[in-house]
C-alpha cells in the first residue's frame, strides 16, 4: 500500500479525532477513527489498525491511572472478557456483524441522548460482582467479534454512579485487557507491513489527540465530564448507524 498524502490526512483526521474521544473520556477509538478510516482502507487493513492503535492509546493512557485500579472493582470485568473475547472472536465470520452494529448504535444513541437531557441518571446498585462480571462478558464478546468493547463497560460504570477517576480506573484497564486478548487471536492475519505503517504514519496524531484529549479531561468536573460521556456514547451510537 502507497501511503499518498492524501491517504496520510485520513489517516491523521482518523487517528486524532479517535486519540481525542480516547484521551477525554477514556474510550470511543474505535468508534470514531473506524468512522473516518471506513471510507480510505479496506476492512483488512482497517481492523489491524484500529486494534493496534487503540492498543498503544490505551497503554499510554493507562499510565495516569494505574494507581486508581482498584482490583476488588476490576477483577468481575476482566474475567468477563476471559470468556467474552474468545467467543466473539469464534463468531466473527458467522455472526450478523451488520445487524449487531445497527442494534448497538441505536441503543447507544438513545440512552446517550437520554444520559445528557436528564438531570441525574438512575443508579443501579444492584447484581454487584455477576452483574458487572456479565458486563465485562458483552463487552468482550462485542470486542471479539468488531473492536468494541469498552462501550458497555463504560456505559455501565456511569450507571453504577462511580466517580470519573474510579470509572476510568475500571474500564480504561479493561479496554486494554480486552484489545491484549484480540490481538492474540488476530495473530499475524490483521497485523501486516502495510499496516505496519500506517501505524507508524499515524503516530503524531495519536500522540496530540490523546494529549489534548487528556488536558481536556483535567478539566472537567463530574457533571461535565458525565454530559461529555453521554455526548459521545450517544455520537458513537450514530456512528455505528450511518457507517
Amino acid at each position: 500500500m502507497s501511503l499518498t498524502l492524501a491517504s496520510l490526512a485520513v489517516v491523521w483526521l482518523g487517528g486524532f479525532l479517535g486519540a481525542l474521544a480516547a484521551g477525554g473520556s477514556g474510550f470511543a477509538f474505535a468508534l470514531v477513527a473506524s468512522a473516518i478510516w471506513l471510507h480510505a482502507f479496506d476492512p483488512p487493513h482497517m481492523t489491524g489498525l484500529i486494534v493496534a492503535c487503540s492498543t498503544l492509546i490505551q497503554i499510554v493512557l493507562f499510565v495516569p491511572v494505574w494507581r486508581q485500579v482498584q482490583m476488588a472493582r476490576l477483577w468481575p470485568f476482566l474475567i468477563g472478557a476471559l470468556a467474552g473475547v474468545p467467543l466473539g472472536a469464534t463468531l466473527v465470520t458467522s455472526a450478523p456483524t451488520g445487524a449487531i452494529k445497527a442494534v448497538l448504535g441505536i441503543f447507544l444513541l438513545t440512552y446517550g441522548t437520554y444520559a445528557f437531557l436528564a438531570p441525574r441518571l438512575p443508579r443501579l446498585d444492584f447484581g454487584g460482582t455477576p452483574a458487572d462480571a456479565a458486563i465485562g462478558f458483552m463487552g468482550g464478546v462485542l470486542g471479539g467479534i468488531a473492536g468494541y468493547s469498552g462501550v458497555l463497560p463504560t456505559l455501565w460504570t456511569q450507571l453504577r454512579g462511580w466517580p470519573k477517576e474510579v470509572a476510568r480506573a475500571v474500564y480504561q484497564p479493561f479496554i486494554l485487557f480486552a484489545h491484549a486478548l484480540t490481538l492474540v487471536s488476530l495473530g499475524t492475519a490483521g497485523i501486516d507491513r502495510s499496516t505496519l505503517a500506517l501505524l507508524f504514519a499515524s503516530l503524531p496524531a495519536l500522540a496530540a489527540g490523546a494529549w489534548l484529549g487528556w488536558r481536556i479531561y483535567g478539566r472537567l468536573d463530574e457533571r461535565r465530564f458525565r454530559k461529555a460521556l453521554a455526548a459521545l456514547i450517544a455520537l458513537s451510537g450514530l456512528f455505528l448507524v450511518l457507517f
